[in-house]
């Protein structure tokens, strides 16, 4: 027996993971009266598997969701109890923030943001099923028979679509440890023929920190001065107590262990059929891998404060659990350590999303998007993204708006949803700096200045934030123009001082945008070397940094911005809805079949599908010109943020 819950809604979002959370709260920041449906509230916002968020590629997509206005950066903030910048010593395009995360500071976090959000509402059930009448998805159904209906669905089902938990040759279904799969609506979908495939992740044991002998390893501290934050609007003194992580290693005597027991792993032995992450693998496979290293770095990282138990990154196994104990056990430091969970694979369900529109939409289904590891990515980070930009393209088609397609050349997010939807995956899909060809623009300390002019257009920043961007940049603004303007005389400048900044006298006046070009000067080096003159006044947190790192990187980043506009109308020359790819006779059968099967939107699109060749774009370029010709339709572009 059904019941009809008594609200229609704008949007509907099913799933409270990372994608379902920042969809649920992107969609109600437009005005769209918004329902996040999810299983259990206490989960919201639950961190399954690595008890982090950031890092190479992943911290530079959590710092766009921040621009947008998104919550990940902000609940990092909140909860994170230690803070690093990787690759410190590089370039600030490959510069990456990561912070070790207090699982239940960042879910308490999570669910005070999404309470205190006007127009969004949370309702606990499991959705069993859509509503699909004709070709539109209209709602969903709950376990208990309540039909909840909207004008757009967000799915972010994560691994509970037909999930399979495995620990040796034993399995069980189940979403994630100690939570049910979603059966009977991966049941629906593929009735529904949605184009799916199963993938594989894992999770490693946890121990019992007070049985481990930190004497013996090494300590990894975090960035304590000062310490990092996530968000634009961050403050160190956000930030609860600050932990460190330790260190230990692999050795000959656990990879013997792992060698001699792969008959009994679900991995080799056949029992698992999803493809698993090939950057993040598990340690069976690793040592099948990489079979001549002799020794892995395991870190050992805190789950939180209130608590002492231990996330050993580097070990994540679907062995039985008795080889798992000998597995920790072989390790330094680890040789008496107690096991508090089991470490475990699950498969899942995914759904192809070259299936999918670029934002985010079912090209199958109307009114149904698809967010988070339903897509085939992995990470918190690529499905708070992906949930993100669904939650804003839903919401606007509720209202009978144009989706937003964010590009390639301003945006992470928008390689992520490039990646995904014109080439696809053939296993879980990791960001990383290398995915963008635009990196040197594309860096953590500019993402507020890429995109929160966009978001405040699409309604998800608010009036506090927008004001402190403005300030930000119009410092920067002005201090750029400072130092371009600026001359110094080398008279003005003290010899020694000189010699000891910059190895030998000044001899010749330049502006001070010269002298911070020069190798390891910074403005700190300017003030202290002429501190009589005047220097702008960058007070706005980051500003300073902005200002350097465009200047030092001007002629490289102005070079960059005139590749991509060069590139930019050829690649988004639109391919009319009609355009038959079958009649380009000049191209092979396999490649009219796959740009007919992808039916890419653009010629940047259709450059970026698996198996189509730069030859043949130059075909589709010179067929599509004289298509338009025909029908003396003029070229167009695709309209992008």
């Amino acid at each position: 027996m059904s019941f009809r819950h008594p609200r229609t809604y704008d949007v509907l979002v099913i799933g409270g993971g990372h994608a379902g959370t920042e969809a649920a709260y992107a969609a109600a920041r437009t005005g769209a009266r918004t329902l996040l449906l999810t299983q259990s509230l206490e989960a919201l916002g639950q961190m399954s598997c690595n008890p982090s968020i950031g890092g190479i590629g992943k911290g530079h997509l959590v710092k766009e969701i921040d621009a947008l206005g998104g919550l990940m950066a902000i609940c990092s903030d909140r909860a994170g109890i230690q803070f690093r910048i990787l690759n410190r010593s590089k370039g600030p395009a490959v510069q990456a923030t990561r912070a070790q995360i207090d699982r239940v500071l960042y879910r308490n976090a999570v669910r005070a943001v999404l309470e205190a959000t006007p127009t969004l509402e949370l309702f606990q059930q499991q959705a069993t099923g859509l509503i699909v009448r004709g070709n539109q998805v209209v709602g969903a159904r709950t376990a208990i028979g309540i039909e909840i209906e909207a004008r757009a669905v967000v799915l972010t089902a994560g691994t509970f679509l037909n999930g399979k938990i495995h620990v040796g040759l034993e399995n069980q279904t189940g979403g994630r440890a100690g939570d049910p799969a979603s059966i009977d609506l991966a049941a629906q979908l593929r009735e529904l023929a949605l184009p799916q495939g199963r993938l594989k992740t894992g999770t490693p044991p946890r121990l019992d920190g007070r049985s481990i002998d930190y004497s013996v390893l090494e300590l990894q501290p975090g960035d304590l001065d000062p310490v990092p934050v996530f968000s634009f609007l961050g403050k160190e003194e956000d930030h609860p107590e600050q932990l460190p992580c330790w260190v230990t290693h692999t050795n000959e005597k656990t990879h013997d262990l792992i060698r001699g027991a792969l008959d009994r792993s679900p991995l080799f032995s056949g029992v698992i059929e999803g493809v698993g992450p090939r950057y993040c693998p598990s340690i069976e496979d690793k040592i099948h891998r990489f079979a001549t290293k002799s020794s892995h770095q395991i870190f050992l990282e805190p789950e939180g404060l209130g608590t002492s138990e231990i996330y050993p990154n580097g070990i994540s196994t679907s062995l039985p659990f008795d080889v798992q104990i000998e597995i920790v056990h072989s390790m330094r430091g680890l040789e008496d350590a107690i096991l508090l969970r089991p470490g475990y694979a699950i498969e899942y369900d995914y759904y192809d999303p070259r299936s999918l529109t670029p934002g985010l939409a079912s090209k199958v289904l109307n009114g149904l998007y698809l967010a988070g590891q339903v897509n085939g990515t992995t990470g918190y980070e690529e499905a708070a993204a992906q949930g993100l930009l669904a939650g804003v393209n839903a919401a606007r088609s509720a209202k009978g708006e144009a989706a937003w397609i964010p590009s390639r050349s301003t945006s992470y997010l928008g390689v992520l949803v490039d990646d995904l939807t014109s080439r696809g995956v053939a296993e879980p899909y990791r960001m990383f700096t290398s995915r963008a060809e635009y990196r040197l623009s594309l860096r953590e300390d500019n993402a507020d200045l890429r995109l929160t002019e966009t978001g405040r257009q699409l309604g998800l920043v608010d009036d506090g934030r927008w004001l402190r961007y403005c300030r930000k940049r119009d410092q920067i603004e002005a201090g750029s123009a400072h130092l371009k303007e600026t001359w110094v005389s080398h008279r003005l400048i003290d010899p020694q001082r000189a010699i000891a900044r910059f190895g030998a006298p000044l001899t010749r006046e330049q502006t001070f945008a010269d002298l911070l070009r020069r190798p390891g000067i910074t403005l700190t080096d300017l003030r202290e070397l002429a501190p009589e003159l005047a220097l702008p006044d960058l007070d706005e947190p980051g500003a300073e940094q902005q200002v350097e790192t465009r200047i030092k990187y001007e002629g490289y980043i102005d070079r960059q911005a005139k590749e991509i506009e060069r590139s930019r109308h050829q690649a988004e020359a639109i391919i009319p809805d009609d355009f038959d790819f079958n009649e380009i006779h000049a191209l092979s059968i396999e490649s009219r079949q796959i740009l007919a099967r992808a039916r890419p939107r653009t010629i940047g699109e259709a450059a970026r599908i698996a198996g189509v060749t730069p030859a043949a774009v130059s075909l589709l370029l010179v067929s599509l010109k004289r298509f338009r010709a025909q029908r003396a339709q003029p070229a167009s572009g695709l309209e992008t943020e």
